[in-house]
């Protein structure tokens, strides 16, 4: 029993220095570490100097490139007979092609019906958007643009609902008002 005592009290002893030993060894490492990092890099501001003449040359470059490419003609892909022109070219051509042209008024933007919740349990019926609405001039198909329009709309039958006179005509839709809208 005596020499296992000996022998813990040694391997107590001894235990405490190996970690010391350790701990010196790793900080020791992780100063080389930081002195080989750090070590290489440039210091004061000659550094700066150089990357901000570096940056302004590449900017200058850059700037260069682009004036190039928006004022000068060059080919794109010759195969397929694609060119650059001069940005001020194109925009006299473009000027030119829209003063030929004749201004046509924009249609109308359509915006959905707003969508409306069905209840849990409620059949088909209400899960459909809305019922197709025939006018008087002649029946329509549920999917046509204007078949969506409330039978209380002020456009005649001869006019298409993507017309922009029929849009400043028709009515607001029912589901937008609350009372019921009379019509003239």
């Amino acid at each position: 029993m005596a020499d296992t005592e000996s022998l813990r009290n040694i391997a107590h002893s001894r235990a405490p220095l190996s970690t010391w030993l350790g701990v010196v060894l790793l900080f020791a490492l992780f100063g080389v570490i930081v002195l080989a990092i750090i070590g290489p890099m440039p210091r004061g501001s000659d550094y700066e100097e150089t990357r901000a003449k570096k940056r302004m040359e590449n900017l200058k470059t850059a700037q260069e490139d682009a004036e190039k490419a928006l004022n000068t003609y060059a080919w794109v892909d010759k195969n397929k007979g694609v060119v650059r022109i001069p940005i001020s070219r194109a925009m006299e051509l473009t000027v030119a092609d829209l003063a030929q042209k004749k201004p046509v008024a924009a249609g109308p933007i359509a915006t959905p019906p707003p969508a409306q919740a069905s209840p849990a349990g409620a059949g088909s019926a209400a899960a459909s958007p809305a019922p197709a609405v025939s006018k008087p001039g002649g029946t329509q198909a549920a999917g046509s643009p204007s078949a969506s329009v409330p039978s209380g709309s002020a456009s005649p039958p001869s006019q298409t609902a993507g017309s922009p006179s029929a849009a400043a005509q028709s009515s607001p839709p029912a589901a937008a008002s609350a009372s019921p809208a009379t019509s003239p």
